[in-house]
Formats: structure tokens, sequence, C-alpha cells
């Protein structure tokens, strides 16, 4: 297990990490969630010993990190342009201790994974965006890490690499490999994190396991579809409607009100469905950082919350 304790930073007078505490399980993927600013990266580069910590700890297993067992995946892309993909990949693995017939061999799977078998000889500069990106992705892999730390991996993907990426992580995951990964697209974070991890200010103002964070964030929502019309539930004490089209509503009201909604619909006709709503993650994430003003663009777009443009 990946822990961090206490974890404290400041640039000069400007407090950037305050008390940053959590934890990555292994065989867990723990979503890193937060706006521009608010801690991610330099969370990240201290987890790897990039930069030094103020205050507090991280360790693996109980013991100092080693960040030699660590696959680390910056945002800025930091491959050899010139170099090939597949001898990048191969160079990499050899850093590690792996001798060339090995590391050639990790290097070509890992290609072919990724769905970069026709570009294993091409430039990594020829490569297109989305393509250097899934390398970039193949770079932290290629030596069988004990520990992923992956800063908007991502990033400039299209869905279809969106599903391979994601598809290699859980992977690493079953595995029994730690992996924290940060990203702005809170609809990937949700399809796939275990955990999420939501920081704002330099502080966490949310950590756990997915659902607990949904059912402790949650409203009193519920969904009920119906065979007929539910004109009637706008009608009913104690009932806010929030959508209400023909026989699909959704709803809020105390879990008594809700039950007594459930028994008037059932004596009407047939009940297709009646269930509690979560929040998305998005709406988690807005109600998490609701006093914050520095939102990334697409995370505002994604959550319906105001940006504040910088003076």
């Amino acid at each position: 297990m990946l822990e961090l304790r206490g974890i404290g930073r400041s640039f000069g007078d400007r407090r950037v990490l305050d008390d940053v505490s959590f934890t990555v399980g292994r065989g867990r993927l723990t979503g890193f969630v937060g706006g521009n600013g608010a801690g991610k990266t330099t969370t990240m580069r201290i987890i790897l010993g990039v930069l030094a910590a103020h205050s507090g700890t991280v360790t693996f297993d109980g013991r100092p990190v080693d960040a030699s067992r660590f696959g680390y995946m910056p945002e800025e892309r930091g491959l050899y342009p010139k170099m090939k993909l597949a001898e990048h990949l191969t160079y990499l693995a050899r850093l590690h201790g792996f001798d060339k017939h090995v590391a050639s061999g990790k290097a070509h799977a890992l290609i072919d994974r990724l769905g970069l078998a026709e570009r294993a000889d091409d430039p990594v500069e020829n490569l297109s965006l989305g393509n250097q990106q899934r390398a970039q992705v193949a770079a932290a892999l290629v030596h069988d890490p004990e520990v992923l730390v992956l800063d908007e991996p991502f990033s400039g993907l299209d869905p279809m690499a969106v599903e391979v990426v994601q598809g290699v992580l859980s992977e690493r995951a079953a595995q029994g490999v730690p992996v924290l990964f940060s990203s702005h697209q809170l609809d990937v974070v949700e399809r796939l994190c275990d955990d999420l991890v939501i920081i704002a200010g330099g502080k966490v103002r949310a950590a756990g396991p997915r659902e607990e964070l949904r059912r402790a964030h949650g409203t009193e929502r519920h969904e009920l579809v119906v065979d007929g019309d539910l004109g009637w539930l706008r009608d009913r004490p104690g009932v806010r409607v929030d959508e209400l089209a023909g026989g699909a509503a959704t709803f809020e009201a105390d879990a008594a009100t809700a039950q007594e909604v459930l028994r008037v619909a059932l004596a009407a006709g047939p009940v297709r469905t009646f269930a509690p709503v979560r929040p998305t993650l998005a709406e988690i994430f807005r109600e998490v950082i609701a006093d914050e003003t520095t939102v990334p663009a697409d995370v505002a777009a994604a959550t319906g919350t105001p940006v504040e443009v910088a003076r």
C-alpha cells in the first residue's frame, strides 16, 4: 500500500500542500481529481521523490519509498524524440536491469497491447500526439513497476485509445499494483476508479471508495418509472420533483415519503423502476470544491462550476 501522511509543501510564502493524507491500496485504481493549481502534480512529484516534502511522510508497504520500483508518467511528454519507439522502450527497460532480450520482449508486448505495433520502428517525434501519449504510458509500464503514478494519462486520447489504456491499467491493478492517476476527464475517472481523492487548495477535501463517497454526498433522490402518468407526483407533500416526463420521474424525498410514493404508484399499476439516484463524480466534485475559484475549463464544463478568470 502507498501511504501519504501529513504531506506539506510550500514555495516561498505560498503553501501549496497542507496536511495531505491518503492511501492507494494494492490492486486499487485511485483517481486523483482537482482543479488547476490544486496540488495534484506537486503531490505526485513528492511521491516520486522529485520534490521534497517540507513535512509528512510517503511510505510503500510501511517502508520509505524506493522510486526505482515505481512507474511514473508526467503530464509533460519526456521521451527522446529521435529514438524509435521500440528501441526507446527497450532502452528504458534495460535501465531497470533487464537484459536486452527480455527488455525487447517487454517493449514489443506493450507496443502490441497499446495498439502501436505498426509504429514500433517510427521515431517518437513522428507519432501523432495521441500515439505519443500511449507511448508515454508504455514507458511508465515497461519495467513492471510495483506502483503506478500517472499524471493525466488520458489527455489527448480518442475514445478508442482511452478504452485501450483503461484496459491496460485495469490489468496492472488486477495483478496487485496500486495505481494512482489524475485526470480532468471525470467520466473516465468515474468509470475506472475504485477509490477517489479530491484535492482543492492544497488540501484533501474528500477521499475514499467511490461508492462510499457517492452515498456520503448523495441527496435523497429517487428514480421512478411506471406505465402510466406521474403528473400526480408534483402534488405529493414532501416531494420535490427534479424531472418528470410522462411515466418517468426523478424526485427528492426522505425515505418514508419515497416509500409512500412507491405504494401509491403500485396501487395505480405496474412499476418498472424504483431506485435511489446516486450523485455522479461531477456532482460530488462540484459540491466538494464549491468554495474554490480556479477550476479548469474542461472540469467546469463537466460540472457546471463557474470559472474565475485570473487577473
